[in-house]
């Protein structure tokens, strides 16, 4: 199956990614090994449900299962065209076969008659493994990736990799880009990543490669759930991270009289006690008493509550980060996930690290793989197909840990 090379191992990978509203297919080559390793992107192909889950202010697990059980097959098609790696040709799939991935797909309806309509057209592609997100995420909507991968691994004959979903995020954003190839090199042990979205918010130490320690993590409320439920309770549509920073940065860039400070007052939780773990259920509920004592407030106020919740999020991170780096004596700062998107978190950290700790190396990813996508869970699934980390059998876990 592997290939070596005079620059380590040759691998082609087409990783499946289903852990919340995001369903992504990509197809990597993948060259190199643990020291050095380059993956060119061949095929990359995702459809967002943002716009179907907007009026249930949150993604509904039940509606993003149909969703990707009705778009996997499409975008598969959509990748393996792109990588150049479609070839129509019948195929007769053996009774025994089809009754085995009847078997595996019977928890998506309709989706085993759009698998095997597909699979019988065309030759099974030149690739070599197949990864797949096992978790953390929504279960109903891992399930379907992963019984997917299954089918797909058991009808084209290849390896089985189960990829953790922060792991894909932490990875990802050492990568160095340069068009359709990312290049992982000479990285500096240990790497400390930050990883923020809307279901986590944590610290993780990786001393030595793919081994992880836990160093912190939220008590309570994710980083990306609280800006939702902020912009919930300030009127703001769905997804509300990126509402939220668009009326914070209206107040950077306005020009107005106190544009740098805040008109508000925001509490920032835990950030001077000794731990590196984090709260931000005080922060949102502070904004709560906020708005209860100021219940007619204007547009211009609810800018300035969004710039000065941005500001103390950004804080905390910060904060709660800079004690991390000097507890763990990393080389490298990752920063990961979907909030890592958010641009003043990404000034702060880049003009705190040049200040404070500019012998350390920074890492935040392209804005692509901030979102939950299929080139982190082949990056990702590369490095554990090097182990020989092949599985059989996968079952969804929607808290599977990166670190313990």
């Amino acid at each position: 199956m592997t290939s070596p090379t005079r620059s380590g191992t040759h691998l082609k990978i087409l990783s499946i990614e289903t852990s919340c509203d995001e369903t992504a297919i990509a197809i990597l080559d993948c060259t190199g090994d643990e020291q050095s390793a380059t993956f060119t992107i061949l095929g990359n192909t995702l459809l967002s449900q943002i716009e179907i889950h907007k009026e249930y202010g949150g993604v509904f697990p039940a509606l993003a299962k149909r969703e990707h059980a009705k778009n996997l097959v499409p975008i598969l098609e959509a990748a393996l065209e792109e990588a150049e790696l479609l070839h129509e040709d019948a195929q007769v799939i053996p009774e025994e076969t089809r009754a085995k991935i009847s078997e595996i797909l019977a928890r998506e309806p309709g989706l085993t008659e759009l698998f095997l309509e597909f699979v019988s057209e065309c030759e099974p592609p030149a690739i070599d493994a197949i990864a797949v997100t096992a978790g953390p995420g929504l279960e109903p909507a891992l399930w379907v990736g992963i019984n997917f991968a299954k089918a797909l691994a058991l009808l084209w004959q290849k390896p089985l990799v189960a990829v953790n979903h922060m792991e894909g995020h932490s990875l990802s954003a050492l990568a160095q880009s340069e068009g359709e190839t990312l290049t992982i090199k000479d990285v500096r042990l240990p790497v400390l990543a930050l990883l923020i979205s809307g279901g986590h918010t944590e610290l993780v130490n990786m001393k030595e490669w793919l081994q992880y320690e836990l160093v912190g993590q939220t008590r309570d409320d994710a980083v990306g759930e609280a800006f939702d439920k902020v912009a919930r309770m300030l009127g703001l549509p769905y997804p509300g991270g990126p509402e939220i920073s668009r009326l914070a940065e209206s107040v950077r860039t306005s020009g107005e009289p106190g544009s740098s400070t805040s008109k508000f007052t925001l509490p920032r939780p835990m950030l001077h006690d000794n731990t590196c773990d984090f709260s931000f259920a005080g922060l949102k509920t502070a904004v709560l008493y906020l708005l209860k004592a100021n219940p007619e407030i204007n547009e211009h106020e609810k800018r300035h509550i969004a710039h000065e919740f941005e500001n103390a999020v950004a804080d905390v991170l910060w904060k709660k980060t800079a004690r991390a780096l000097d507890e763990t004596g990393a080389e490298t700062l990752v920063i990961g996930g979907g909030v890592s998107a958010n641009a003043h978190i990404r000034r702060v950290f880049t003009k705190n690290m040049q200040r404070e700790y500019s012998n350390i190396a920074l890492c935040i990813p392209s804005a692509a793989l901030t979102t939950d996508n299929a080139v982190m869970i082949a990056i990702a699934g590369f490095y554990r197909a090097l182990r020989k980390e092949f599985v059989t059998d996968i079952a969804a876990n929607g808290n599977l840990p990166l670190a313990r």
